[in-house]
């Protein structure tokens, strides 16, 4: 398994991380397989999504803000960050890729995306390369 240490720097981002799954499954010399891709956080998801314009991140943020308010007075979580554990739920902790001719198989415009709410922070992403 490949740790990937991401940094964040934003307190909402979605930072794509694409290159550093490639180069994990480069490493494993796997052909053709899977990349399974988890976030060990609560605070953060990870998504597949388009990596062209990056008015679709920010329309994302914008989306998950109107839908998940920061300042909701019903939030009973101590900490004040129950918006970024709601966030990441909705997005997910892990993600699954084909490889096929030790490349990801993304679509043309799909990208991996680790969703900051809680930042900015360091992150941990794994990465577990199956395959032949």
């Amino acid at each position: 398994m490949e740790r990937l240490e991401i940094n964040t720097r934003a307190h909402s981002e979605f930072r794509e991380i694409t290159d550093e799954v490639q180069a994990a499954v480069k490493k494993s010399k796997i052909i053709s397989g899977l990349a399974h891709v988890y976030i060990p956080h609560t605070t953060a998801g990870l998504t597949i999504n388009e990596n062209a314009d990056p008015d679709v991140k920010a329309d994302m943020i914008k989306s998950l803000d109107q839908l998940v308010p920061w300042n909701q007075p019903r939030f009973q979580h101590a900490e004040g960050n129950s918006a970024a554990h709601i966030k990441a739920s909705m997005m997910g902790f892990n993600i699954s890729v084909f490889i096929e001719d030790s490349a990801l198989a993304l679509g043309m415009w799909q990208g991996i995306y680790i969703c900051e709410f809680d930042g900015p922070r360091t992150r941990q992403v794994w990465v577990k390369i199956d395959g032949k």
